[in-house]
């Protein structure tokens, strides 16, 4: 079989693993429906974040060169600040986002790809890996909390899709 269309290199390709986070999930739902749920402005910003933080948006446009600027709100009102910039969108497959604080050049903004994997029971992988600019950054993330964060932000998804299908 021939395949006359080059296809680029992936960044991910060639990431050295000492910069990379990975959190994986299985949703019971078909993958259509968990992209839907981190493509659709109105979803998103109902699960996404992890538990106790609520979201306040600034701006959204979830397409590719497109900007989600929110703030993640504490209970005692503490604000972390934060802006995606949506890279790469594949319905159903993947979304790619450079992922910070909302400043301009982020020394610790890093690069996130999101897969959704469809499993022959109806069922959905999503996996999220996190490629952090060095290993030393990366070590603070898993300090702060990023895995059990992300393992949060995953099952409120994961609730979110549930209720939302019920």
């Amino acid at each position: 079989m021939t395949n006359s269309s080059k296809i680029a290199p992936s960044p991910w390709q060639d990431w050295p693993l000492d910069r990379e986070i990975v959190i994986s999930r299985v949703i019971d739902a078909p993958r259509s429906l968990v992209y839907a749920a981190w493509a659709d402005p109105l979803q998103i910003q109902e699960w996404f974040g992890p538990d106790g933080l609520a979201i306040e948006t600034k701006e959204i446009n979830l397409a590719p060169g497109g900007v989600w600027q929110f703030d993640m709100v504490g209970a005692d009102g503490t604000r972390y600040t934060n802006r995606m910039v949506f890279v790469r969108m594949e319905a159903p497959a993947l979304i790619e986002v450079e992922h910070g604080s909302d400043v301009d050049d982020d020394p610790s903004r890093f690069r996130m790809l999101v897969t959704f994997d469809e499993q022959a029971n109806g069922k959905t992988v999503i996996t999220l890996r996190q490629m952090h600019p060095s290993p030393t950054l990366r070590s603070e993330k898993i300090g702060f909390g990023a895995v059990e964060y992300g393992g949060q932000t995953l099952t409120k998804l994961a609730r979110h899709i549930e209720k939302a299908n019920a």
